[in-house]
């Protein structure tokens, strides 16, 4: 697929911002960057406090207002999230690897920052058995950021600016 058929099958979804929360709890914020690359944060859960910038994955169109969205972090997690903007549903499965379910603290901070011992964790192990979490979400907040922005997840969680909050829209 060229480039440009690429951009116009996902111009319903770069430049999205939204903010989802799990039928476990578990609460994240996604900015969809380009058709290739995103920005994300973990609120809560496991490995509430983590966020990553820059993360390539595989963006998908499944149907109108129905995407998919793959990949494989350096700490050897694999995730899927597909979602329907029109209902404000997404379904995630995150695969991570034994190690990380047994000290998810290890990988709490601003992964671009820490790529080589995530790597050294994941090449330590061990990765199986895989922890999966299999779950439905609710996108609790969205709204339309523009593409290619850095300044919409620039920071940890717990760094927040004033004013900002994880609000259920």
């Amino acid at each position: 697929m060229s480039e440009s058929s690429r951009k116009e099958e996902l111009k319903n979804l770069v430049g999205k911002h939204f903010i989802y929360t799990y039928d476990n709890g578990w609460q994240y914020e996604v900015y969809i960057k380009s058709e290739t690359v995103f920005d994300y944060r973990i609120h809560s859960g496991i490995v509430g406090g983590r966020w990553v910038t820059g993360q390539e994955a595989y963006i998908v169109k499944m149907s109108e207002d129905v995407f998919k969205i793959s990949w494989d972090e350096p700490t050897g997690t694999c995730v899927s999230l597909a979602f329907n903007l029109a209902t404000r549903k997404i379904h995630g499965t995150i695969f991570f690897p034994a190690w990380v379910g047994k000290d998810p603290q290890k990988t709490v901070c601003y992964q671009n920052e820490h790529l080589d011992l995530m790597q050294k964790y994941r090449d330590q192990g061990p990765t199986y058995p895989k922890m999966v979490v299999d779950e439905f979400a609710e996108i609790t907040f969205l709204e339309e950021c523009g593409r290619d922005r850095d300044d919409v997840i620039n920071c940890a969680s717990k760094d927040l600016p004033e004013g900002y909050t994880l609000r259920e829209n």
